[in-house]
């Protein structure tokens, strides 16, 4: 009965693969009217081009949330085999754009070709992987099946799975529990390691979160400092940070309604394809802005403006480092929210929606330590951030205890390298090419 529920599994999963295949390029050309990266390097993600000297270890981030995570594990990693060649893939183009920025000194960066057999068995038999890591929930069937065909031990990484996901890979849990029976999984959290072990994981241990082990670099928390004495002109700062399409919308007349003339709002879309359209709605509200892109380093800024647009790429703790409170977005809407920590690493209040399904324990684990609050929606986050900007002790408290909430949960990226090198060392670098 097994084999048959794996045989219809795998039968109804091909078929999804065959029928969504020739959208594929549609959508890349799609996409790539926004961002153009998409338009680029159409060979990698077919899994054309050169071969790599066998014994990589790989480290597969789908976009730039996966990618950032990864730095603290990946230095881990670096420092515990310091001769083993680097392989990193994604699957978006910012992803693509933010790994080149932070390994590509050191590290090879390419697209991971779509999750069809052919392709993953050809892009695993040109790169040899020494040991594959994936971050966070990237559970691809084709993936996981042609690893183990050709003895590519995997690590899931920072591992998390929602109650939401969950029920999605339950749909199909034959093929769910074949694929993730030879992973190693490294969890977030205990209801995160319940949950793979219900789906089939075996080998599953809870090393934390990696995001607690970023740490905000002290250059953007001093830039933060400059941009708030030059465009704040004394005037306090709320910032809605890693906003999703809706969210602007809502939090715009909001602020227009009940911020006071010496509240700034500053606003950092989570895609940058959405700055243009972000500016646009800026405007409709009646609301005079200025663009990130356009100030330079010694610009001020006219009392004038109440909005500042955050169009700007890998600058986000430099705007907690300016802000008194603020809103982590992908949280007003069902979106699952975005990452709280940093925010609380950064000693900048945290407001967060009623969705943070993507982030259920580190919400959880904030709000118990008094670093963030709930809010149910964009007026009452602005009633409650009014408040705040009028409490200067909650604030500071908040502050204080966004600080150690975060220092206290940090060791993720040394508790998942040790369960990942014993792995490494096992694989054996320079081993032969597997069979064709």
């Amino acid at each position: 009965m097994l084999n048959l529920r794996l045989l219809f599994d795998w039968s109804v999963y091909r078929l999804a693969l065959l029928l969504v295949a020739p959208l594929i390029p549609l959508r890349l050309v799609w996409r790539g009217l926004r961002e153009r990266g998409y338009w680029r390097h159409w060979c990698e993600r077919l899994s054309l081009g050169e071969t790599t000297d066998p014994g990589v270890l790989w480290i597969h981030a789908v976009s730039v949330g996966e990618t950032r995570a990864a730095a603290p594990l990946i230095t881990a990693l670096r420092q515990a085999h310091p001769d083993v060649p680097l392989l990193l893939t994604c699957m978006t183009a910012t992803g693509r754009e933010t790994a080149l920025a932070l390994y590509g000194e050191f590290a090879e960066v390419r697209y991971l070709p779509y999750d069809y057999a052919w392709l993953m068995r050809r892009f695993l038999r040109q790169r040899r992987p020494r040991l594959g890591v994936l971050m966070e929930t990237e559970l691809w069937p084709n993936l996981l099946g042609q690893a183990s065909r050709l003895k590519v031990p995997m690590v899931l990484a920072n591992a998390r799975l929602s109650a939401r996901s969950a029920r999605g890979y339950a749909r199909l849990p034959a093929l769910t529990h074949a694929s993730l029976v030879p992973v190693t999984v490294a969890a977030q959290s205990e209801e995160d390691a319940a949950r793979l072990r219900q789906l089939g994981a075996r080998a599953v241990t809870v090393t934390g979160n990696l995001k607690f082990d970023i740490t905000p670099p002290e250059d953007q928390l001093e830039l933060g400092r400059r941009w708030r004495a030059q465009w704040a002109s004394g005037r306090l700062v709320v910032l809605a940070a890693s906003t999703r399409d809706g969210e602007e919308a809502a939090i715009l007349p909001e602020f227009a309604a009940l911020a006071a003339d010496d509240v700034m709002l500053w606003i950092v879309p989570r895609h940058p394809q959405r700055f243009d359209t972000v500016a646009q709605q800026i405007q409709a509200a009646g609301l005079r802005h200025a663009r990130r892109s356009k100030l330079g380093e010694g610009d001020t800024m006219d009392r004038e403006v109440r909005v500042l647009l955050g169009d700007s790429l890998g600058e986000l703790f430099a705007y907690y480092a300016a802000s008194d409170v603020a809103l982590v977005g992908g949280s007003l809407q069902p979106l699952g929210g975005q990452n709280l920590i940093e925010a609380c690493s950064a000693g900048c209040p945290v407001l967060i929606g009623p969705h943070t399904f993507n982030f259920e324990e580190a919400a959880r684990l904030a709000i118990e330590a008094g670093a963030a609050l709930r809010v149910a929606d964009a007026r009452d986050f602005w009633q409650n951030a009014q408040r705040l900007l009028h409490d200067p002790g909650s604030r500071a408290a908040m502050s204080a205890a966004g600080l150690a909430f975060a220092a206290r949960h940090r060791g993720a990226a040394a508790r998942t390298a040790d369960l990942i090198s014993p792995l490494l060392a096992e694989s054996g670098i320079g081993r032969s090419r597997p069979d064709r």
